[in-house]
């Protein structure tokens, strides 16, 4: 049986990327042939025998408590989003595996709907997996771009700011910003291994961005809280945003995402103007499972 591809290259990145003089062993030598850590001393600091690690790290079909994995995730110095990965790349290991399923589409419950509108002054959206659109309020689509206005399975916005001309031009950090996004879809195709939807991005980005395998190949995984962004944007220039993610209750796969200007007096005014063009458009249905645009029979969603 073929061993667990993603977790072995995880590990491997993982120890490969830490300074031995960090954990108070030698540089340099004689037996060090490798950047970063041996699996032996991985084994080490995390308490287990050098044989257990190795055949973690092979992919091997074993089963680690979860305090094993804790203290691989210690010795590995790894973050809330990368031990959350180890986790789940453990649990998807191929004897777990089932084939691959394409879920039904999430659909934003009209609460939130409701909630995002009431926005006048935050540009306002809602992912779901692998980074789908799944609503956005007015400012959002002035803001960043109407994913309304997409065919259905175009509205993701990993897709649109690796492969979107548009997007290189409003991102002042694109190429950063991208990458980051290529990390959240790891560690989102480590949670659901089995979506068919995540696979068929993957493969559209492998193939139609040059940097995109680039990124894929670092295994670097995220989770997003807050931060910034820098934009220069089509209508009102060079502005700042805060950010906030937050997760909606009772809608784990689900994010909330509220921009705001950043308390400089360039990007407010640059805000101000951006309101605007802040016009309500018409209301849009929400998809069917199989449409390459949304269907009129069914309920708002937007996307």
């Amino acid at each position: 049986m073929a061993g667990n591809v993603d977790l072995s290259q995880f590990l491997r990145r993982c120890r490969d990327r830490i300074d031995p003089a960090s954990v108070g062993l030698p540089e340099r030598g004689a037996y060090r042939r490798v950047p970063g850590l041996r699996r032996e001393e991985v084994a080490q600091l995390a308490g287990v025998s050098t044989d257990y690690y190795t055949r973690l790290e092979q992919g091997r079909n074993i089963t680690p408590s979860d305090g094993v994995l804790d203290a691989v995730a210690e010795a590995l110095r790894l973050d809330d989003a990368e031990r959350a990965h180890l986790h789940d790349l453990v649990k998807a290991r191929p004897g777990r595996r089932t084939r691959r399923t394409a879920p039904g589409v999430q659909r934003v419950r009209p609460g939130l709907l409701r909630f995002l509108d009431s926005f006048h002054d935050h540009a306002a959206f809602i992912l779901g997996r692998r980074g789908d659109v799944l609503a956005t309020n007015h400012l959002c689509r002035v803001l960043i771009a109407d994913f309304d206005a997409m065919p259905y399975r175009e509205r993701n916005l990993t897709r649109w700011i690796v492969l979107s001309p548009e997007a290189r031009d409003l991102y002042v950090d694109w190429e950063r910003l991208a990458a980051e996004m290529t990390a959240i879809l790891r560690l989102d195709a480590g949670r659901h291994p089995d979506d068919a939807r995540t696979a068929e991005l993957i493969g559209e980005l492998t193939m139609k961005s040059e940097h995109f395998p680039r990124w894929w190949d670092d295994h670097k995984v995220l989770t997003r809280t807050h931060g910034q962004k820098r934009f220069n944007h089509p209508l009102v220039g060079e502005l700042t945003i805060d950010y906030q993610a937050l997760t909606p209750p009772g809608e784990d796969d689900q994010t909330l995402f509220l921009y705001m200007p950043a308390q400089d007096r360039t990007s407010e005014e640059a805000w101000r103007l951006l309101a605007d063009w802040n016009t309500p458009g018409p209301d849009r249905p929400q998809p069917d499972d199989t449409a390459t645009t949304p269907s009129p029979s069914e309920d708002r969603s937007s996307p």
